[in-house]
C-alpha cells in the first residue's frame, strides 16, 4: 500500500516539470509572464535572507557589547 501511494505521488507530476530552457522555445507566449515573476521572487528570497542575516548578526553584535554599569549621582 505505501509503495503504490509513494508511486502515484512520484508519477503525478512529471507532466509539470519543465527546465528555464523551455521558455526559449515558447517565445511571445504567456511564459515570460512567469519568467519575470519566477526572478521576483528569487531576487525577494535572496534579500530577504541578506536581510535577515544582517539583522542576525547585529543582534549578535549587540549581545557581545559589555553592559554599562550604573553610576552614583
Amino acid at each position: 500500500m505505501r509503495f503504490a501511494t509513494i508511486l502515484t505521488a512520484l508519477l503525478s507530476g512529471t507532466a509539470a516539470h519543465a527546465h528555464p530552457g523551455h521558455l526559449a522555445e515558447v517565445a511571445g507566449h504567456g511564459h515570460w509572464l512567469g519568467a519575470a515573476a519566477l526572478g521576483a521572487a528569487i531576487a525577494i528570497g535572496l534579500w530577504s535572507g541578506l536581510r535577515a542575516r544582517k539583522d542576525r548578526a547585529a543582534d549578535e553584535a549587540e549581545d557581545e557589547a559589555p553592559e554599562e554599569e550604573p553610576q552614583e549621582a
